[in-house]
């Protein structure tokens, strides 16, 4: 089974886990709902995807509870997007599903949705703004709704999509922190990190580990995510992420990168690359030849495979390779397994704890990365059952439900008087709480990039460009313009064949669509 089959069935399971402990506690709502079989009403409630085969697994996670405290409504749900049609379109229009349209068309019509659960603030913001929704604030007013339990950060981020009104909310979100190994700090005698720092902060503490020569023996200042280095691209990604910087203007026409905010943020992710900062594909790979190879000395020499399971050993942060690492709130769930389990792996405990996400001090105070705001929940201005809509929104958003959702292990309630440490388990759990999400890609660039999926060969084009400043052919001044002018270049030939093969003369596949990085940016 692979890791993301994994999550979800331990997803489904838990879910169905924590259904059954919360639904005596919400036994005693009934008798404050009218039971008259003549009163019965219906919700529709919209998601951006869905299937009838996965029907079960919604409700469990949206509506069952609501439901059963509330016996005369009836629930349908309505996907934007069906998978089980979806399927079978041909794959050009699979990968290039306008979303926007597609939750439009069941917000309108003659049977509109009464709720959208959202996942994208973006399509949130266009909604808001071509007046689909109700704005929560005159009915959270009316009913007194204290938002004051609510993470700031959380009503900061999805006011800011409104213009300063609440347009949606939403019960959970999945923060990221920085970790840190307490153990590498003490040992090199430098102060642990802390809260509020800024980028600059968080990289001078990190050079401070290591020789800045790399190697299979080397320990690392800094990793993004929990499996180490990589091409150096997709850091540059996450790094730049609050700052909104624009690879190419509105419009696709002209390149917007030779500019000296971009060679500021190429500079700095180079340069933790070059001194072994990040750990380098290379220092990745001998990494792995000497876990592979203590692996096989592990094997009772006779070569039979005697060996215990450790999914932990190829990752730095957890052998004490890496002082620091930006990982997403899920990532307590494989320390918390690591330090019940390190004795039988033979392996040392992890003395850890976590600080906010760095952040851009003057560009983006407050706004940290890698951090989502999903089941938005927002009501159709054009709703047949407005006043139901609005007890499920209160519902989804209230006690009960962020006590169940408190004990999620992949995401955090939003309300402040649930969130706690896990027990057993002693960290900062407030770093999780205090910044913004920075803003997604906007449906305006997520339209372009569905009308011209080859620029996605732009993207290509610059992680080549990126690796020739890793490898010190081209300085940094030198790349960009290279990126700037090849680029060009490229816009114009994409303009005129959006989507059909296409040579973009910097290897790599040859098709439309082809060698796209996952999060683009533009």
């Amino acid at each position: 089974m692979n890791h993301d089959k994994k999550k979800t069935v331990t997803r489904i399971v838990a879910s169905g886990l924590t259904l059954s402990l919360l639904v005596p506690l919400l036994a005693a709502c009934n008798d404050k709902n009218d039971n008259d079989s003549n009163n019965r009403r219906t919700l529709r409630i919209g998601m951006m995807y869905g299937s009838s085969q996965d029907e079960s697994y919604y409700r469990q996670q949206y509506t069952d509870l609501f439901e059963y405290t509330h016996k005369n409504i009836d629930i349908e749900l309505v996907p934007a997007i069906d998978w089980t049609e979806q399927q079978f379109e041909e794959p050009d229009k699979q990968q290039n599903v306008d979303q926007l349209a597609k939750v439009k068309e069941i917000l309108t019509g003659a049977n509109p949705v009464d709720i959208m659960i959202l996942d994208n603030t973006a399509i949130l913001s266009q909604l808001i703004q071509d007046n689909m929704l109700k704005s929560l604030d005159p009915l959270i007013k009316e009913d007194k709704v204290d938002l004051s339990d609510y993470v700031p950060a959380v009503i900061d981020g999805i006011k800011t999509v409104g213009d300063n009104q609440l347009f949606a909310l939403t019960p959970t979100f999945v923060p990221s922190a920085l970790y840190y190994n307490k153990t590498l700090f003490q040992k090199n005698n430098i102060d642990l990190p802390r809260d509020g720092m800024s980028w600059d902060d968080v990289i001078t503490l990190a050079k401070r580990f290591g020789d800045g020569k790399g190697g299979k023996d080397a320990t690392f200042g800094l990793t993004f995510n929990q499996w180490g280095g990589s091409d150096g691209w997709s850091d540059l990604q996450t790094y730049v992420a609050p700052l909104q910087l624009r690879v190419y203007d509105k419009t696709g026409e002209k390149m917007m990168v030779n500019t000296p905010q971009w060679e500021k943020a190429w500079t700095t992710i180079a340069d933790l690359y070059k001194k072994h900062v990040v750990p380098t594909q290379d220092d990745m790979q001998k990494f792995y030849e000497e876990q592979n190879k203590k692996q096989q000395a592990s094997d009772d020499g006779k070569g039979n495979g005697n060996q215990i399971y450790n999914p932990y050993q190829n990752q730095m942060f957890f052998l004490g390779k890496t002082a620091m690492m930006l990982g997403q709130y899920y990532m307590l769930n494989d320390l918390e397994t690591y330090n019940k389990n390190y004795e039988k792996l033979k392996m040392s405990k992890l003395d850890w704890d976590v600080v906010t996400v760095p952040q851009f001090i003057n560009e983006a105070p407050g706004v940290g990365t890698n951090i989502t705001l999903s089941q938005l929940t927002a009501i159709n201005a054009k709703a047949a059952n407005p006043d139901d809509a609005w007890e499920f929104v209160k519902f989804m958003n209230g006690e009960e439900w962020a006590k169940l959702k408190s004990r999620s292990s992949y995401e955090m309630t939003a309300r402040k008087s649930f969130i706690k440490p896990r027990e057993g388990m002693n960290y900062n759990i407030n770093a999780f709480t205090q910044l913004q999400p920075a803003p997604q890609q906007s449906l305006e660039d997520m339209k372009l990039q569905q009308e011209r999926p080859n620029l996605n060969y732009i993207q290509q084009l610059g992680s080549t460009e990126f690796q020739q400043v890793l490898s010190g052919k081209l300085s940094v001044k030198e790349a960009l313009k290279e990126f700037e002018e090849k680029g060009n270049d490229m816009l114009q030939k994409i303009k005129l064949n959006p989507k059909g093969q296409f040579d973009p003369g910097i290897g790599g596949d040859v098709y439309g669509g082809g060698g796209g990085i996952a999060r683009p940016m533009f």
